[in-house]
């Protein structure tokens, strides 16, 4: 079983940076593939950005290309999520999430574990 939880959220203003924090618990953390998510009100859960099991590739959706980074420390058993450049349309919950296998994926149902979210809030 691996557990998830993220955190750094917090308001910042447009042009800001924030990093997420992903740390993920169970000992073979280090063969999945990881993704981040996020809501924003009223809106469905979209895809933003995902690392494969060996942190050799990484996909990232439009929207976050050029400003988001993921990363992972799997000695740490830790996922990052750099997000420079912060647009007001950035404001959402964003959640990690694991999957019991190595390929990065984007669609949300290939991901088996998921953590309670983080709001980042980004003012204009």
């Amino acid at each position: 079983q691996v557990q998830v939880v993220e955190s750094g959220g917090g308001l910042v203003q447009a042009g800001g940076s924030l990093r997420l924090s992903c740390a993920a618990s169970g000992p073979t953390f280090s063969n999945y593939a990881m993704g981040w998510f996020r809501q924003a009100p009223g809106k469905e859960r979209e895809f933003v950005a995902a690392i494969s099991w060996s942190g050799g590739t990484t996909v990232y959706a439009d929207s976050v290309k050029g400003r988001f980074t993921i990363s992972r420390d799997s000695a740490n058993n830790t996922v990052y999520l750099q997000m420079n450049s912060l647009k007001p349309e950035d404001t959402a919950v964003y959640y990690c999430a694991a999957r019991r296998l190595q390929a990065a994926e984007v669609t949300p149902s290939k991901y088996n574990y998921w953590g309670p979210g983080t709001r980042v809030t980004v003012s204009s």
